[in-house]
This record gives structure tokens, sequence and C-alpha cells, in this order.
């Protein structure tokens, strides 16, 4: 999940850089939603390890 939210952000990047507002406009955003989706998994998975360990 985390290395597809980095694609997304490397091709917003380079949309941008080429001047592809609108595709790096939309690349940043799946990016931004990946991320968010990586970190709430990743918390729900250390916080399930803490608990199995308690």
């Amino acid at each position: 999940m985390l290395y597809y939210a980095l694609v997304f952000l490397v091709v917003a990047l380079i949309a941008g850089v080429l001047g592809f507002g609108g595709i790096a406009g939309a690349s940043a955003g799946i990016a931004k939603i990946l991320f968010a989706i990586f970190i709430i998994l990743f918390l729900v998975s250390l916080a399930m390890r803490l608990f199995r360990q308690a």
C-alpha cells in the first residue's frame, strides 16, 4: 500500500513538472488517500499486536 502511495506521489511530481495540473492533482489526491489508509492499517495492526501480547 505504501509502495502505491509513493508511486502516485512520483507520478504527481512528474506531471506537475511537465505542466499537467489535472493529472498531478488527481495523483496527489490518490497518494494522500492511500497513505492515510496505510497509516490506519498500520496503527490497527500495531494495536492488535500489543493487545495479543498482553
